[in-house]
């Protein structure tokens, strides 16, 4: 065997990158390295650069690529179209040198008897030299060929291999990236198939990939072979595990959210046809792809391959990698694995944010999806369904347009590049489209199911991805500011600043601001934006007789064991995921506080909300938990809180108890807590107070025996202190937290508690709007000032001029 042609996998690692490439020198590392670990990683076999190169020579072909790839105008994708194409049709039509294919064929026999066939199925995967690069990733940029069988086969996915080193997109990016289109070699890896088209398959992230944020593992899955979570036909199955609570038997899933998996790619029957695509049963497509324990077993090799890279690079490392569950034997693969190259290189004390400036109206969405990325952008849309459609029709996309269409493939990146924002049908946070996206560092949301009909070609439209995680297209072109904050140079202050965090899609984000945790977690905007249903209601439809209710309830709790499990867990993924980000510091949980008339709004509440004349000063808060009628669902609220503690493991979460107006309906409450599992001061649980109504300030003394901690509301205070309705334009004027009598109750709560050793902070909007109130709580000693996160820098300047 001449040197160098062919080798296991087993006998390469990453300094092998310029002779086996990157995809075949990472498995080769994981399989010598973390074998031990557990990590199962199939066998297969590289082709090294070398056979490119001698193909390349004995074909003779690099002076006519040459003069192909001159005659490229990068600004003019039918030049590049037509250049690639005609490469890569010399290529494909050129004969393999005898030898290089026998030593070819003689490992994939010998891969074959390994696993007691004959002939077997094998995955041909590109491994291009320049992939993995600290500055460049070239994700999807050469081909791979799935269920490969027999000599012959082989053979052709190997040639077909070289030919993709010169597709139109792989042309193009080397361009980009200013690469040497001929100092990057091929090699090919050669790898037993594992049976995912009868199991499941996806990629995981050893990061958060859209805010950074460094202690999660992300992984997307759906059933059937990987390419199609890939490529965004489907949208895959979300699941996130918090690594710092991988230990102590502790289940740290923070979030499991079921995807649209209608259909999957299988092996196909022929030669001719490997793959084929195949729709997914109605039942099959309510399941999760991956149970809680696969969940965790992918999550703990994510999290090993992650300290091994970072150890060996001598810097953190997180990870792109591609798994695979056999159907056959139900045993879980690695199947690749690649540096992630954009968050690893971003300075995250410069903080960039982008605010659409309303003008006090209201805009129109036209449409929702998965935010990509978190910029805002505008521009005309332009509807795509075919490259070659459009080339045809002699169309341009323009540069600055917003690119509309079903999904995107490698194919489409000279065209990607010129966009503004890209919007598709199809696809999740780690399809092709948001990958590039990401790396190119524009705005794009995904799997919004209609936007090729909804959006007009020419219309006008704002891609807004600063909200969360839903992006949101707007009608019109919006204006909107950019502001860049460098967080380094903010002073140092004394005062414990807490943030205010309502949408666990946005915590992630948040991290990066300097905090001592969360001063406020509301239960409302969970149950509002992610439940959507009134939790009695949940648990009561069936004797409403109501069809329209259960039918929407039904398809609410899909993927769920039954209802009160829907709500417990949905409450506990939003719960768990804020905690998750602030963790190991103090999140602060506040109890439901909705109002009879907002919960009359939620799914089948107005079976159960009375009609109150003024709900501000009603039915809220904590006379609904011990209350025969409410009971039910506090138990539920109790269920999500205990999940998150003792399954999660998430033991920095503390509950507050709202709107609380006598001792005694404390003890009620605390008594119903313990009655449902939680109790003060077993595991470590906390409670606090909010300190909102006058009876909180003025028998502070007698509350303090039963509590850990006030929390001053503000917003409730100010309104029953100065007796105005908050909500009332008539009376508005008169609403001030800086009132005298506002400033002398809080003064009195401090003091009170201060004497009775019990932690005193405030999370009302008070200090978000106003610096000067900062300033005099800090004069008063307060233990702690929470804020909103867009009020972070102002609300630091004023502390720190208190504080001097």
């Amino acid at each position: 065997m001449r040197q160098h042609i062919v080798l296991p996998l087993e006998a390469v690692g990453m300094d092998a990158i310029a002779l086996v490439g990157g995809k075949s020198a990472s498995l080769g590392e994981m399989i010598a390295n973390l074998s031990e670990a557990g990590v199962a990683v199939p066998a297969g076999f590289a082709i090294t650069t070398k056979a490119y190169y001698d193909f390349m020579k004995h074909s003779g072909l690099e002076q006519f690529i040459a003069e192909q790839v001159a005659t490229v105008d990068y600004n003019d994708i039918v030049t590049l179209r037509r250049a690639g194409q005609k490469i890569r049709q010399a290529i494909s039509s050129t004969r393999f040198p005898r030898e290089l294919s026998e030593e070819i064929i003689d490992a994939y026999y010998a891969l074959s008897q390994r696993y007691g066939q004959d002939q077997t199925d094998v995955a041909v995967r590109s491994s291009a030299t320049a992939e993995d690069l600290p500055d460049a990733s070239f994700a999807g940029q050469q081909e791979t060929f799935l269920n490969v069988r027999g000599p012959v086969a082989l053979i052709d996915a190997v040639r077909n291999c070289f030919a993709s080193l010169f597709t139109d997109r792989a042309i193009s990016y080397r361009q980009n990236f200013g690469y040497d289109h001929f100092s990057i070699g091929l090699s090919v890896c050669v790898q037993k198939m594992v049976r995912s088209d009868l199991g499941a398959s996806g990629v995981a992230f050893s990061l958060d990939t859209e805010s950074g944020f460094k202690d999660v593992v992300v992984i997307n899955g759906s059933f059937g072979l990987g390419e199609m979570v890939v490529q965004g036909a489907v949208s895959p199955d979300e699941f996130i595990v918090f690594k710092p609570c991988m230990q102590e038997n502790y289940v740290p899933i923070i979030e499991k959210k079921l995807g649209v998996k209608d259909k999957k790619m299988v092996y196909g029957e022929s030669s001719d046809e490997r793959t084929k695509i195949i729709p997914v049963a109605k039942e099959q497509q309510q399941h999760f792809c991956l149970s809680d324990s696969q969940i965790m077993q992918l999550a703990t090799w994510v999290r090993s391959i992650e300290t091994y890279y970072t150890g060996k690079k001598g810097r953190w490392c997180p990870m792109d990698i591609e798994w695979a569950v056999d159907g056959l034997t139900g045993e879980l693969y690695i199947v690749q694995a690649r540096p992630e190259t954009i968050h690893s290189r971003k300075d995250h004390n410069i903080v960039t944010t982008y605010t659409i400036d309303h003008g006090g109206e209201t805009p129109v969405t036209l449409l929702k999806g998965i935010a990509v990325g978190d910029k805002i952008a505008a521009g005309n849309v332009n509807i795509l369904f075919s490259l070659d459609n459009r080339l045809i029709n002699g169309s341009q996309f323009k540069p600055g347009d917003v690119l509309v269409t079903e999904m995107t493939d490698p194919d489409w990146e000279p065209i990607m590049k010129m966009a503004s924002a890209i919007v598709t049908n199809k696809g999740g946070r780690t399809c092709h489209a948001a990958i590039v996206a990401r790396e190119m560092g524009i705005p794009a949301i995904v799997g919004c199911g209609n936007a090729t009909e909804k959006l007009n070609a020419g219309q006008q439209i704002t891609v807004s991805c600063a909200e969360g995680s839903d992006g949101i297209v707007y009608d019109g072109i919006l204006p909107f500011r950019e502001e860049q904050m460098d967080l380094s140079k903010l002073p140092a202050i004394r005062t414990p600043l807490m943030l205010n965090v309502g949408s666990p899609s946005m915590a992630f984000q948040f991290t990066h601001l300097p905090n001592r945790g969360v001063g406020l977690a509301r239960e409302e905007f969970i149950i509002n934006n992610y439940i959507k249903a009134h939790p009695l209601a949940l648990l009561q439809h069936r004797q409403l007789n109501d069809p329209e209710l259960s039918t929407a309830i039904s398809q609410l709790i899909q993927g769920h064991a039954d209802e009160a499990s829907y709500f417990v867990d949905k409450l506990a993924y939003g719960i768990g995921k804020i905690a998750a980000a602030f963790y190991p510091e103090k999140v602060i949980v506040r109890f439901s506080d909705f109002k009879s008339n907002e919960y009359f709004n939620l799914l089948g509440g107005k079976y159960f909300e009375p009609e109150e004349e003024n709900p501000m000063i009603g039915w809220r808060g904590a006379s609904r938990y011990y209350s025969p009628q409410y009971k039910p669902a506090f138990e539920l609220e109790c269920k999500a809180i205990r999940k998150v503690r003792e399954v999660m493991g998430l033991r920095n979460v503390v509950v507050m108890i709202p709107f609380c107006r006598t001792v005694e309906e404390l003890q009620l409450v605390l008594a119903t807590m313990s009655e449902f599992g939680l109790t003060r001061g077993q595991q470590g649980l906390e409670v606090y107070l909010m300190a909102e109504l006058p009876s909180n300030i003025m028998m502070a003394e007698e509350f303090s025996v039963y509590i850990d901690g006030f929390s001053i509301g503000s917003n409730d205070l100010t309104q029953l202190t100065l007796g105005l309705d908050r909500d009332s334009s008539l009376v508005a004027n008169l609403y001030n937290e800086l009132n005298p009598a506002v400033q002398r109750m809080i003064a009195r709560l401090i003091g009170v508690a201060k004497q009775n050793k019990v932690k005193v902070g405030i999370c009302g909007q008070g200090p978000s709007d106003f610096p000067e109130f900062t300033k005099f709580l800090v004069t008063q000693g307060i233990d702690s000032i929470s804020v909103t996160p867009d009020a972070i820098i102002k609300t630091v300047k004023a502390i720190h001029e208190a504080e001097d």
